[in-house]
Order: structure tokens, then sequence, then C-alpha cells
């Protein structure tokens, strides 16, 4: 392509020839098994991800079917209730450890923080081809746990019960153990990589607000998660011996597992949300075309949600007997942690503001993001609210609360970052007409679901409920239409990247007008990601970007320079020192 067709002075990084890419450089299935190319590796996450939301989401669905009439629909006889306490179990621990947790850290994050820092790889790609088997490894422990007798104790192993019931509870907590290994070398990886491998003149403040994101939660990654691998193995060793730790049968305390637990999967909750965080600055700043408005606050806020969290889990057991004094203390803890939140929200919508706003699939995402996880967030005051909590606990207002921030946050965050990428990670383009479809779709079914959910927990439904009162079946149908509608607006989605592999046309390498170092390499990467040294600058300045419409991409414009005369021999400036 001749760079004539290009506005002037524009540099044309070209397109990749089918040998160059990360995805033809080698071939056959060995070179993928082995491989320690951080590109390809992040494609096998987002593909064991991908299916693991799967199985979790044909779980839910069954779950929300079976809840269509008030005495259950699928799961009927005298084993009905048990089957159904499995399912709703299995629905969340697969979610959770196998999804959300590692769904944007290890898919998106490995393919994007070395790219984004321009550098070659990961601080240690040995470690990271391991830790991706460790979650293969962990994800077949659940897998085996689902075939064999099954989990009912719901995903958080609460005892007294996890140390009694007859289901492969050490199974799925060994899986689990292992899995939090496969998130602390990831989140070490990452912590050496930022530190270490960042190019010269990208300090702390010129790096893309996704790697403060990604640095944050890998913070919360080493330091949270061996308490949850100590946990789960105190609670094997309590179910296998017996030696009186939880069990209140041998003189242990049920409570303390509760503490031992949430001290880490409260601030797992920001393993899950704070990378959505991070995609969302990206996109919201990339398709409004305009500088990232409160940068350093943004990136301060990601450090301060990694910290406060620490502080917080005891809200999620205001009704457990703790003291006043102590309820009230993590009550005023779980409002501060709201702020660095809202934070982040406000600084969003003033980016927003005047901006350039491209209505492409993965913008639509990003302002469903904003209205979900500010119902989320601010349904979540009400829970942090002493007087409140104690009738909404344990109802399906909890439910719908947890799944507007983990569901209407994460998840769709990373459909918002999946559809941004895309074309950087596979080298094609997608149909956007059906991508703002699937997208729509998604919003008004995850409402749809989740919407009368708050009604029913205010009026008093709980949650784990196999069967109900008929006054709340009428939400519950609603509740489950959404689901279904929810359902298919996901498969449309995954049909729409997957029909782009066969048929969508060649992307180039800055298809939305982005500015951090991953859109100045070609799409797909090269194998080393960049052919040259990227040029390093401030990563949410889009004054030197222009639209080749030929072309249908932006590129790069070299900045205007004034000219010097060059001095003669017999010339010296005056800064010099002299005159003639």
């Amino acid at each position: 392509m001749s760079n004539a067709t290009l506005p002037a002075g524009a540099r044309d990084p070209g397109y990749p020839t089918e040998r160059e890419n990360y995805l033809t450089n080698s071939s056959g299935i060995l070179s993928w098994v082995f491989t320690l190319d951080h590109k390809r590796i992040g494609m096998m996450y987002l593909i064991g991800v991908v299916s693991a939301f799967a199985i979790g989401g044909l779980l839910a669905l069954a779950i929300r079917l079976h809840l269509l009439k008030p005495d259950g629909l699928l799961f009927t006889g005298a084993e009905g209730n048990n089957i159904y306490n499995q399912v709703f179990t299995l629905h969340g621990a697969i979610m959770v450890f196998l999804f959300i947790i590692p769904s944007i850290p290890a898919a998106l994050g490995n393919f994007l923080v070395p790219v984004m820092l321009g550098a070659k790889d990961v601080g240690f790609p040995r470690l990271n081809l391991s830790s991706f088997y460790l979650w293969v490894f962990g994800a077949l422990f659940f897998v085996s746990a689902l075939f064999s007798s099954g989990l009912d104790t719901g995903w958080t192993f609460y005892t007294p019960y996890s140390t009694t019931t007859d289901t492969s509870v050490i199974l799925a907590t060994l899986g689990a153990f292992i899995l939090g290994f496969s998130s602390i070398f990831t989140g070490l990886n990452f912590i050496v990589t930022i530190n270490t491998m960042r190019p010269p003149g990208m300090t702390w403040f010129k790096m893309p607000l996704f790697l403060w994101a990604t640095y944050a939660t890998s913070i919360i990654q080493v330091l949270a998660t061996p308490v949850l691998g100590i946990t789960l193995l105190l609670l094997i060793a309590e179910r296998t011996m017996h030696i009186g730790i939880f069990d209140p049968e041998f003189n242990g305390d049920p409570v303390t597992y509760q503490h031992f637990f949430w001290f880490y999967s409260h601030p797992a909750v920001y393993i899950m949300i704070l990378p959505a965080f991070g995609i969302i600055s990206e996109l919201i700043s990339v398709h409004s075309h305009k500088h990232i408005f409160g940068y350093r606050f943004i990136a301060y806020s990601s450090i301060a949600i990694a910290l406060l969290g620490f502080l917080v889990w005891g809200h999620h057991m205001f009704t457990a007997g703790m003291s006043s004094l102590t309820t009230i203390v993590f009550s005023a803890l779980t409002f501060t942690v709201s702020v660095p939140s809202a934070i982040k929200v406000f600084n969003w919508l003033a980016t927003m503001y005047k901006g350039s706003i491209s209505l492409t699939t993965p913008m639509c995402y990003a302002i469903s993001f904003i209205f979900l996880f500010t119902i989320g967030g601010l349904t979540g005051l009400f829970l942090g609210t002493l007087a409140t909590d104690l009738h909404l606990h344990d109802t399906y207002f909890v439910v719908a609360h947890f799944h507007y921030v983990m569901v209407g946050g994460t998840l769709i965050a990373f459909l918002g970052g999946v559809f941004h990428w895309w074309p950087k990670m596979v080298g094609k383009l997608y149909n956007e007409t059906h991508g703002r479809i699937a997208s729509l779709l998604v919003f008004l079914g995850f409402n749809g679901t989740f919407l009368p959910q708050f009604v029913l927990g205010s009026r008093g439904m709980p949650r784990r409920y196999a069967t109900y009162d008929p006054e709340f079946a009428f939400l519950h149908q609603l509740s489950t239409f959404g689901a279904l509608l929810l359902g298919v607006g996901l498969l449309y989605a995954f049909i729409v990247l997957m029909v782009s592999l066969a048929k969508g046309r060649r992307a180039p390498a800055n298809p939305w007008g982005g500015v951090t170092l991953e859109w100045q390499c070609t799409s797909p990467p090269p194998y080393y990601n960049f052919e040259r040294p990227p040029v390093v600058g401030d990563p949410y300045d889009f004054h030197n970007l222009e639209w080749d419409a030929e072309n249908e991409r932006y590129v790069m414009t070299e900045p205007e320079r004034k000219l010097v005369p060059e001095s003669t021999p017999d010339e010296v400036p005056a800064h010099a020192g002299g005159q003639k």
C-alpha cells in the first residue's frame, strides 16, 4: 500500500503478511501447548474462560427455568431439592472461580499488558504458561465434582454444613486451591512486568489506565489469595481429621471460617471488578475521541480500592453475631470504599461530555456498564446500612446486587474489551450492526432478569430456595424470560465474533483511533509484538491522529516541528555564548 493515500506526514504500519503474525508464526497443536508467547497463552485463557462461562450460563438457565413455577419445573421428585442445590452451587463456583476472577486479568491481561508496555513478553514467560495449566487442572477438579457426587454447599463452602455433607467438597476445594496458585502466579508476573519492563519515557503517569487497574488487581491477587488457600486447606483437614477449627461438634467456630473466607473474597470482588474499570477507562476515552478526564484521580482510585478492599469483609456478616461496635465500623468502612468507585464513574461521564462519541459496539457495552454498575453500587449502600441489611440479608435483593456488580460490571466490561481488542487479537473486523444489536439484547435481557429480583428481595423472598410462595410467581417468571433473552443476546454476540473469523474484513492496525502502544503494531501483532520500537507519549492524546477514509483506519501523523536554520561554520548562535 502506498503512502500516497495517507495524510501528509503519516506513518503507515502496513498490514501484516500471513507469516508475520503470532497466529501463523508456527503451526501444530504442540506449538500452542508449549508456547511461551503471552498472546497465545492469553487466547488459550480466553477459550478456557468462555467455555467455563458457557457451562455456568447453562446451569443458570436451568435454575431460572426451574423457578418458572412455584413448585419447581425441572427438578422434581424426592431428590429435586437436592439437585437444585447442586445446580446453583456449581453455577456460582464455576462462574466465580473459573470465569469472573480469571476472565479479564488472565485472558485480556495476558494478551495486552506486554503490548501496552511495548515489551516482547511478560517478565516470566514459563511461569505464565504454568499458571494457565494450573487453571486447567483446577477446572478439571470442578468438572470432576460436577460428574461425581456433586456439590451442594453454595459457592462459599460455609461450615458446618461443608464439613458434614456427602457431596464432593474436597474435590471442589482442591480445585479452588489450585486455581489460587494460578491467580497468584499471574498477579506476581504482572507486578514484575509493569515494574521492570516499561519502555523509556513511560513513567507511571504515562501508563494506560488498564495497566494501573491490572497492577492494583495483581496486588490483591498476591496478598489475599494465600488466605483463601490456607482456609480451604483447613476445611479439608476439618473434613478428614475433625481437628476442631470450624466444626462446633469438635469445639470449632463456624464464624471463624466466614471471617477467613470473606477476608479473601471481598478483595476478590475487586479482583473481578478492578480490571473491568481499566477496560472501561480505555473504551470511554478511545470511543469518545477525547483525553480521559482526571487521569491521576482514576489511577489513584484503583490503588485506593485495592487497599480499602481489605478492610470491609465484615459487611457480609452483619447477621453473624458480631458486636454492635464492630458492625458499625464495618458499615462505615463500606461507605468509604464506595468513594473511589464513584470517582471513576464521574470521571468517565466527564470524559464523555462534549466528546466526539462513536456508538460502536465496544462503546455500547461501556455505556451499559456505567448504567448497570451504578445500579449495583447504589443498591450496595442499602446492604451496607445495618438497619436495612437485617431485612435484605440472604434475600434475592443480595442476588440482584451481586449480579449487577459482577455480571453487569465484569461481564459487560469483558464483552466490551473483547469487542474492542478483537480486531487486534485476530486481525478481522466484525459486523458492527450485529454487534450493536447483540449488546442491546444483552442489556435488555440482563435488566429483565435482575431488576425483578430487587423487588422479590425487598418483599422477603429468600435466595437459594427451590420452591416459593405463589405470590412471587409473576416476578420469578419475568426474571426467567429476561434470562432467556440474556442468553439469546450472549449467543448472538458469540456468533458475531465467530462469523468475523470466517467472513470478516482484514483489520487495520488502528481501527478505533486509540493512542496506546498496542495500536502501533499490526493486527494481529507480530510474534515479538513490534517490528520497530513504539513511540511513547501521552496514552490519551488524540491530536496527532487522522482518519484515512480510503483505507478506513486511523493513522498517526508526525507532530509539527519548527524548522531551525542550520548554522554555517562562520556562524555561532547567540545562545552558544557569543557572536562573531
